[in-house]
């Protein structure tokens, strides 16, 4: 029997090398693929795969956000963290969502083959470089350094709001996009704004890349 994959990434060139790079493995089958977070979890319902691919950083819904829904409602489904971002809150976004592995993207093909496999098998696996990033957000969070984040400041649709809106969204669109009312939104968004302590959408947006929901790439 063959790993079961899907892929998600918002930039179509590279799932089409990951997939003819997956499929050359005798044990691995790339089964769909998502552009966004929101289309990883329709995909994952759907077809319920081994492993999924996820990138950290996409739109209309980040990698971080999706792995939290995929792993609560697709228990048997692990997922393996693909970026670019050797970063702290990247990293703990996506472990703290449940994700069981983290590569990067420069890693060589073999490394991304191998992670598959110990995922896969109920294992972990984290790329050498985020071994020490991961290590340094733990240490300092039993120190008491690491500081409230937005996944413990904001709950999960306030989280998708401060995305779309960091992503340049209207007001309107977003409503559209979450099917909600404008009002609900202006709502959220409000609710942001006073808890973060922040007053303009400029302001927001930094913070939303600050901490891993969008890199606006």
């Amino acid at each position: 029997m063959k790993t079961t994959v899907v892929l998600a990434d918002d930039h179509k060139v590279i799932r089409e090398g990951l997939r003819n790079l997956i499929e050359s493995q005798p044990d691995m089958e790339v089964v769909s693929e998502a552009g966004d977070g929101r289309e990883a979890i329709e995909l994952c319902e759907q077809l319920r795969p081994e492993v999924v691919v996820m990138d950290v950083a996409m739109p209309e819904l980040n990698g971080i956000e999706a792995t939290r829904h995929i792993t609560s409602e697709c228990p048997d489904t692990k997922v393996l963290a693909l970026s670019m971002h050797a970063d702290r809150h990247y990293a703990a976004g996506m472990l703290g969502a449940g994700a069981t592995g983290y590569v990067l993207k420069d890693c060589a093909f073999d490394e991304l083959a191998d992670a598959i496999r110990k995922v896969a098998d109920g294992g972990r696996y984290l790329s050498p470089r985020i071994e020490g990033v991961v290590l340094k957000d733990y240490v300092e969070r039993l120190s008491g350094g690491g500081g409230d984040t937005v996944f413990s400041v904001l709950t999960d649709r306030e989280r998708e709001v401060l995305q779309l809106v960091a992503e340049g969204q209207t007001t309107k669109e977003i409503a559209a996009d979450l099917h909600v009312s404008v009002k609900t939104v202006e709502s959220h968004r409000q609710n942001i704004m006073d808890k973060l302590e922040i007053r303009s959408i400029a302001e927001l947006t930094k913070y939303a890349i600050r901490q891993g929901l969008t890199s606006l790439e």
